[in-house]
């Protein structure tokens, strides 16, 4: 039986007609009954342990002011579920309490809801270049502009710098209309919407006009250096190798870059290889360089999104092992030499 102590926070806990319970039981396949400000959790040892340090997460997060959704519940089962293999890290307090990384600007804290997010998070933190790898879904690129947003808002650095590839459409960007941001805008609504989230309109616009916040081609980024900035590069699986290079080597002093993409949509013409595979491969143990791995686990859109992402998985790895059987076997009308042939 768990007892929390704060009444007036016991209903976001338990949520709305006991919502957040409910979930809780249907992802672990427990019972848990509420009573007043008390929860009684039957099942599974395992499951009852997860349950219990999932529900306490989350109350410490109200008691210090947090608000929670459904989301978030679910964010907190998975870190509980995770919560061993996270020891190397420093996801658990001393006295066994999940302590999620997280970021906070004026408007808006995230917190961490799977163990590689917790991962990315923390690793922004500790070195000045982060890969972030993975499906759709998986947080990768709003994490980025969250904790660039943090950054640029105490002051840490000066400036934030958004790129990323225009190679989806075929076009170029000076057959676009506009300027440049208006040229370029459309290949990084995704970077924008992460922005919004994090900051009030009014000071995003104002940022976009002081130069504060700025939108660099990728195709114009050399000859620079980027300092005192972090340093966003989206969608990178569709850089070249020069790019890439060309990019990292942009590095200047104060300054953090986060590159993110999934190495499995590549978009560049056939055998042209990806510059983030080719960087991530390169830079594999370099001091102040990390690299995290984002799966098909760590989607937290809709949970369709993650049968979506793992049913293409599914597809290509069916794929790749047709193609080595066919390898492995003669063409055909092809007959294979017999014992007497070979002598």
């Amino acid at each position: 039986m768990l007892a929390f102590d704060d009444n007036r926070i016991v209903g976001d806990l338990f949520g709305q007609f006991d919502q957040n319970l409910a979930l809780v039981e249907q992802r672990l396949g427990i019972e848990a009954v509420a009573r007043g400000n008390q929860v009684t959790i039957k099942g599974p040892h395992d499951a009852c342990e997860t349950a219990r340090t999932a529900l306490e997460s989350l109350y410490h997060r109200l008691k210090k002011g947090d608000e929670i959704q459904p989301g978030d519940v679910e964010g907190a089962l998975r870190m509980a579920q995770a919560s061993e293999g996270q020891l190397s890290l420093p996801t658990l307090e001393k006295d066994g309490r999940l302590a999620l990384a997280q970021v906070s600007t004026r408007k808006r804290t995230v917190v961490a809801r799977t163990p590689a997010q917790d991962a990315y998070i923390r690793a922004m933190d500790r070195v000045d270049l982060v890969f972030g790898l993975g499906p759709a879904g998986t947080g990768k690129t709003f994490l980025a502009v969250a904790y660039a947003a943090t950054l640029l808002e105490r002051g840490d650095v000066a400036r934030l710098i958004l790129s990323r590839p225009a190679v989806e459409a075929g076009e170029r960007l000076g057959f676009l209309p506009g300027d440049m941001r208006e040229k370029i805008d459309p290949y990084l609504r995704p970077l924008y919407d992460a922005l919004y989230e994090m900051m009030a309109p009014e000071k995003v616009e104002r940022g976009l006009t002081s130069g504060m916040i700025e939108v660099a081609p990728l195709a114009f980024m050399r000859g620079r250096t980027l300092s005192n900035a972090v340093v966003i590069l989206d969608e990178a699986q569709n850089t070249t190798s020069m790019q890439m290079k060309m990019f990292l080597t942009r590095l200047g002093e104060n300054s953090k870059m986060v590159v993110t993409g999934d190495p499995s949509q590549v978009d560049l013409p056939p055998g042209q290889v990806s510059g983030l595979r080719e960087a991530v491969s390169v830079l594999e143990g370099v001091e102040g360089v990390a690299t995290v791995r984002f799966s098909d686990a760590d989607v937290v859109r809709h949970e369709l999104v993650a049968r979506i992402v793992r049913a293409y998985d599914q597809t290509s790895r069916d794929a790749l092992a047709e193609r080595e059987e066919r390898r492995g076997q003669p063409a055909a009308g092809a007959t294979r030499p017999s014992a007497q042939d070979k002598s």
